[in-house]
């Protein structure tokens, strides 16, 4: 089993409910409670860019509209991605995946990257996140895992960097989890917290893989679930889990 590369408390979207999701403030948010490590999501836009959003479309988290995997990095530097937080955040931008990056190596930040694939782009998003990180980012950031739901996103990026740690992502740990991790290659299980059992947390360790869960905002249920072996507990309250984490081994 490989050395599990992240901290055990992770800012969920770079930095929960602390700042606008998957932007740079939110990176610095996590950074300014002591929180060592962020969880966000990467898709791609319409000239095959790396950008951070969760959404395939723009609506929820910036003042444009319509599908991201339809709109040119050239118009999504243009849109405020911090108002509909709060408008301390305006004019925020949406940030692409090199400036994250850089700002994480700034920050000392461990990353999991998600790579949430806009339908129908699984492969192409996989690869170009994966060229992306070995060719510029793989010694800068050691301490990485990449995740997905998607089968077809995390084969392709292994294709392309065979030497990461990846996480398959579930919300209830399905029957066949271990077949699906076996066939992909995968390292870690990552899974929703709030339908996990200790028996199925010890069955993935059992297997041999690691295990992060999602999205746990309870300091005391984050805290059990360390003392159980979970790898990373992702949090929006970095703020306040943060003080359940265990010492650093």
């Amino acid at each position: 089993m490989h050395a599990w590369p992240l901290p055990r408390v992770l800012a969920h979207r770079c930095g929960g409910q602390l700042a606008p999701e998957n932007t740079l403030a939110g990176l610095d948010a996590a950074a300014a409670c002591a929180c060592r490590g962020v969880e966000f999501d990467v898709m791609l836009s319409a000239d095959g860019q790396a950008v951070l959003i969760h959404d395939e479309t723009l609506d929820r988290t910036t003042n444009g509209h319509g599908p991201v995997a339809e709109t040119a990095l050239a118009q999504l530097r243009l849109l405020d991605a911090g108002s509909w937080f709060s408008s301390r955040f305006a004019g925020e931008g949406l940030p692409t995946l090199d400036a994250a990056l850089d700002r994480c190596v700034a920050l000392e930040l461990a990353v999991n990257l998600e790579l949430k694939p806009a339908t129908g782009h699984e492969n192409l998003t996989g690869r170009v996140v994966a060229e992306l990180l070995r060719t510029r980012h793989g010694i800068e950031l050691p301490r990485l895992v990449l995740s997905s739901f998607s089968d077809i996103a995390i084969a392709a990026a292994r294709e392309v960097m065979p030497g990461a740690i990846y996480g398959l992502l579930v919300e209830e740990l399905p029957d066949n989890w271990c077949d699906r991790a076996a066939a992909l290659g995968v390292h870690a299980i990552h899974a929703r917290s709030r339908t996990l059992t200790a028996a199925q947390i010890e069955s993935v360790h059992a297997a041999g893989y690691h295990m992060a869960v999602y999205t746990e905002n309870d300091a005391a249920r984050a805290q059990a679930l360390l003392a159980q072996g979970v790898g990373s507990v992702i949090t929006d309250r970095p703020d306040r889990v943060r003080e359940a984490d265990m010492p650093a081994a």
